[in-house]
């Protein structure tokens, strides 16, 4: 059963328990007006007999003078003696010998009661004669309640038909509705299984209706969840694509030199060194990788204390000044005593990542500097090179996986696989701290890591996820 026939049936059956409800109070004030009525009516004719009827010195019942009424056909009137026994009653029942209602001759005070009679239905008043605590007779009024009855059954009809009447409109008005209300979420149902079918993630719900409704709220929610599934898929298969390319070269230099050798059938020194040096970029490519999947997983753990970071960088500087040998001039500007709340082993792969690249991308006689200041309540560290740049087309991507703006140059043995900056970036961005990047072509590169000081009153973490 549909969502549509569902809620459609839902209201239906709401709208009916209503006018159920409804009707039956109109159904029983009515009843209950016209009833009413009828005892006003039968009260007023029992104080009109009672005030001209007389009774006789010794108190006798055949001695009570009914006055001459002038009643319609409808009202009927009966007097029982004490005895039991019927001493007058109305010309229109004359002939009939039993009361109109036998079990209200008992009552000791006045009492309405309904009484069916030779198939007629009717409306009893009984009242007790009393000649002062003595009762003499009974006194019973009645009228006929075809009227009332007649007017019941036609109010239930009547109230029927207008609930069915008001049900089916509500149902189809409904319908109607609900099948435009819902016709969005039949699209978005549409939408999924021709994803489903096709693979297409670029497809998007169209929506005119309101924003701000359930509806439109669903469907945006919708759009943005296909904009990430598609961001994640083309993400993956460029993931997929980027690591068959990185590991396609050095496998291919690998086998290369082993069959050289056999061809040779003796071991080569050159084609060995050239296997080792491949194999080696294998396993950092594989490290990256697991280090990246490890982040983003969840997995990496920081193992967070205070870090001083002019400690640090002096150890950093040093380390890369021996491997930079003397191609370029390295130089530490701007140094002050801070400190953070970090991983020590992480911030300084960090540093090691940039200060090797700089280092790597700087030409023959170059200068790199390393920095750190105070500004505010954060560290900022500066490294920057005087190398050729970046071209302003690949700033925005350089912090994406296996990126490299060198793309298009033959790569060296010693270049990476474009995961360095990817990783420096979770990790920093996991240190609650940014990293940005300014370059010009031909005027070199500056890399600016921004992180919290640390505040002596900061409870530090054992591990962050």
């Amino acid at each position: 059963m549909s969502l549509r026939l569902r809620l459609t049936l839902l209201y239906s059956t709401l709208v009916g328990g209503i006018l159920l409800v409804f009707g039956a109070a109109v159904y029983s004030l009515i009843s209950i007006i016209l009833l009413n009525q009828v005892d006003d009516m039968l009260a007023g004719t029992v104080q009109d007999i009672i005030k001209v009827t007389q009774v006789n010195s010794t108190g006798q019942v055949n001695s009570i003078n009914l006055p001459a009424l002038e009643m319609t056909a409808n009202t009927y009137v009966q007097v029982w003696g004490s005895d039991g026994k019927l001493k007058s009653s109305s010309p229109g029942i004359s002939s009939m010998m039993q009361p109109l209602d036998p079990l209200g001759l008992s009552t000791k005070a006045p009492i309405y009661r309904e009484n069916t009679v030779n198939d007629v239905h009717l409306r009893v008043l009984t009242v007790p004669l009393q000649v002062g605590a003595h009762r003499v007779a009974m006194l019973q009024v009645a009228t006929s309640l075809t009227v009332v009855d007649s007017a019941r059954t036609n109010l239930i009809n009547i109230l029927f038909s207008s609930a069915v009447i008001a049900v089916a409109l509500a149902a189809f008005g409904s319908w109607l509705v609900l099948g435009r209300t819902l016709a969005p979420l039949e699209t978005v149902a549409e939408t999924a299984q021709a994803i489903n079918r096709a693979d297409d993630l670029s497809r998007r719900i169209p929506y005119n209706g309101p924003e701000e409704d359930e509806i439109g709220r669903l469907i945006e929610s919708f759009n943005q969840t296909l904009e990430r599934l598609e961001n994640l898929f083309t993400s993956q298969q460029r993931f997929l694509a980027d690591v068959s390319h990185e590991l396609r070269t050095p496998l291919t230099v690998i086998k290369g030199n082993v069959d050289l050798m056999r061809r040779m059938k003796k071991l080569d020194e050159e084609s060995l060194a050239s296997i080792d040096q491949e194999a080696g970029r294998l396993t950092r490519l594989v490290g990256g990788l697991l280090l990246l999947a490890q982040a983003e997983s969840g997995k990496l753990s920081l193992n967070m204390k205070p870090v001083e970071l002019d400690t640090l960088l002096l150890e950093v500087f040093q380390e890369m000044r021996i491997l930079a040998g003397g191609k370029v001039n390295m130089k530490m500007v701007d140094i002050d005593q801070l400190q953070v709340n970090g991983d020590r082993d992480r911030l300084k792969q960090v540093l090691l990542n940039l200060m090797g690249n700089a280092i790597q991308y700087t030409p023959q006689g170059g200068d790199v500097f390393l920095g750190l200041t105070k500004i505010g309540e954060q560290a900022r560290i500066i490294v920057r090179d005087t190398g050729p740049g970046i071209p302003a087309e690949d700033l925005p991507f350089i912090f994406e996986r296996f990126y490299r703006a060198e793309k298009s140059r033959t790569r060296s043995k010693t270049s990476g696989f474009g995961l360095g900056l990817s990783i420096a970036q979770w990790i920093v961005e996991n240190h609650g701290g940014t990293i940005k990047v300014e370059s010009k072509e031909g005027q070199g590169t500056t890399f600016a890591i921004w992180l919290p000081l640390f505040n002596s009153d900061h409870k530090s973490q054992a591990t962050v996820n």
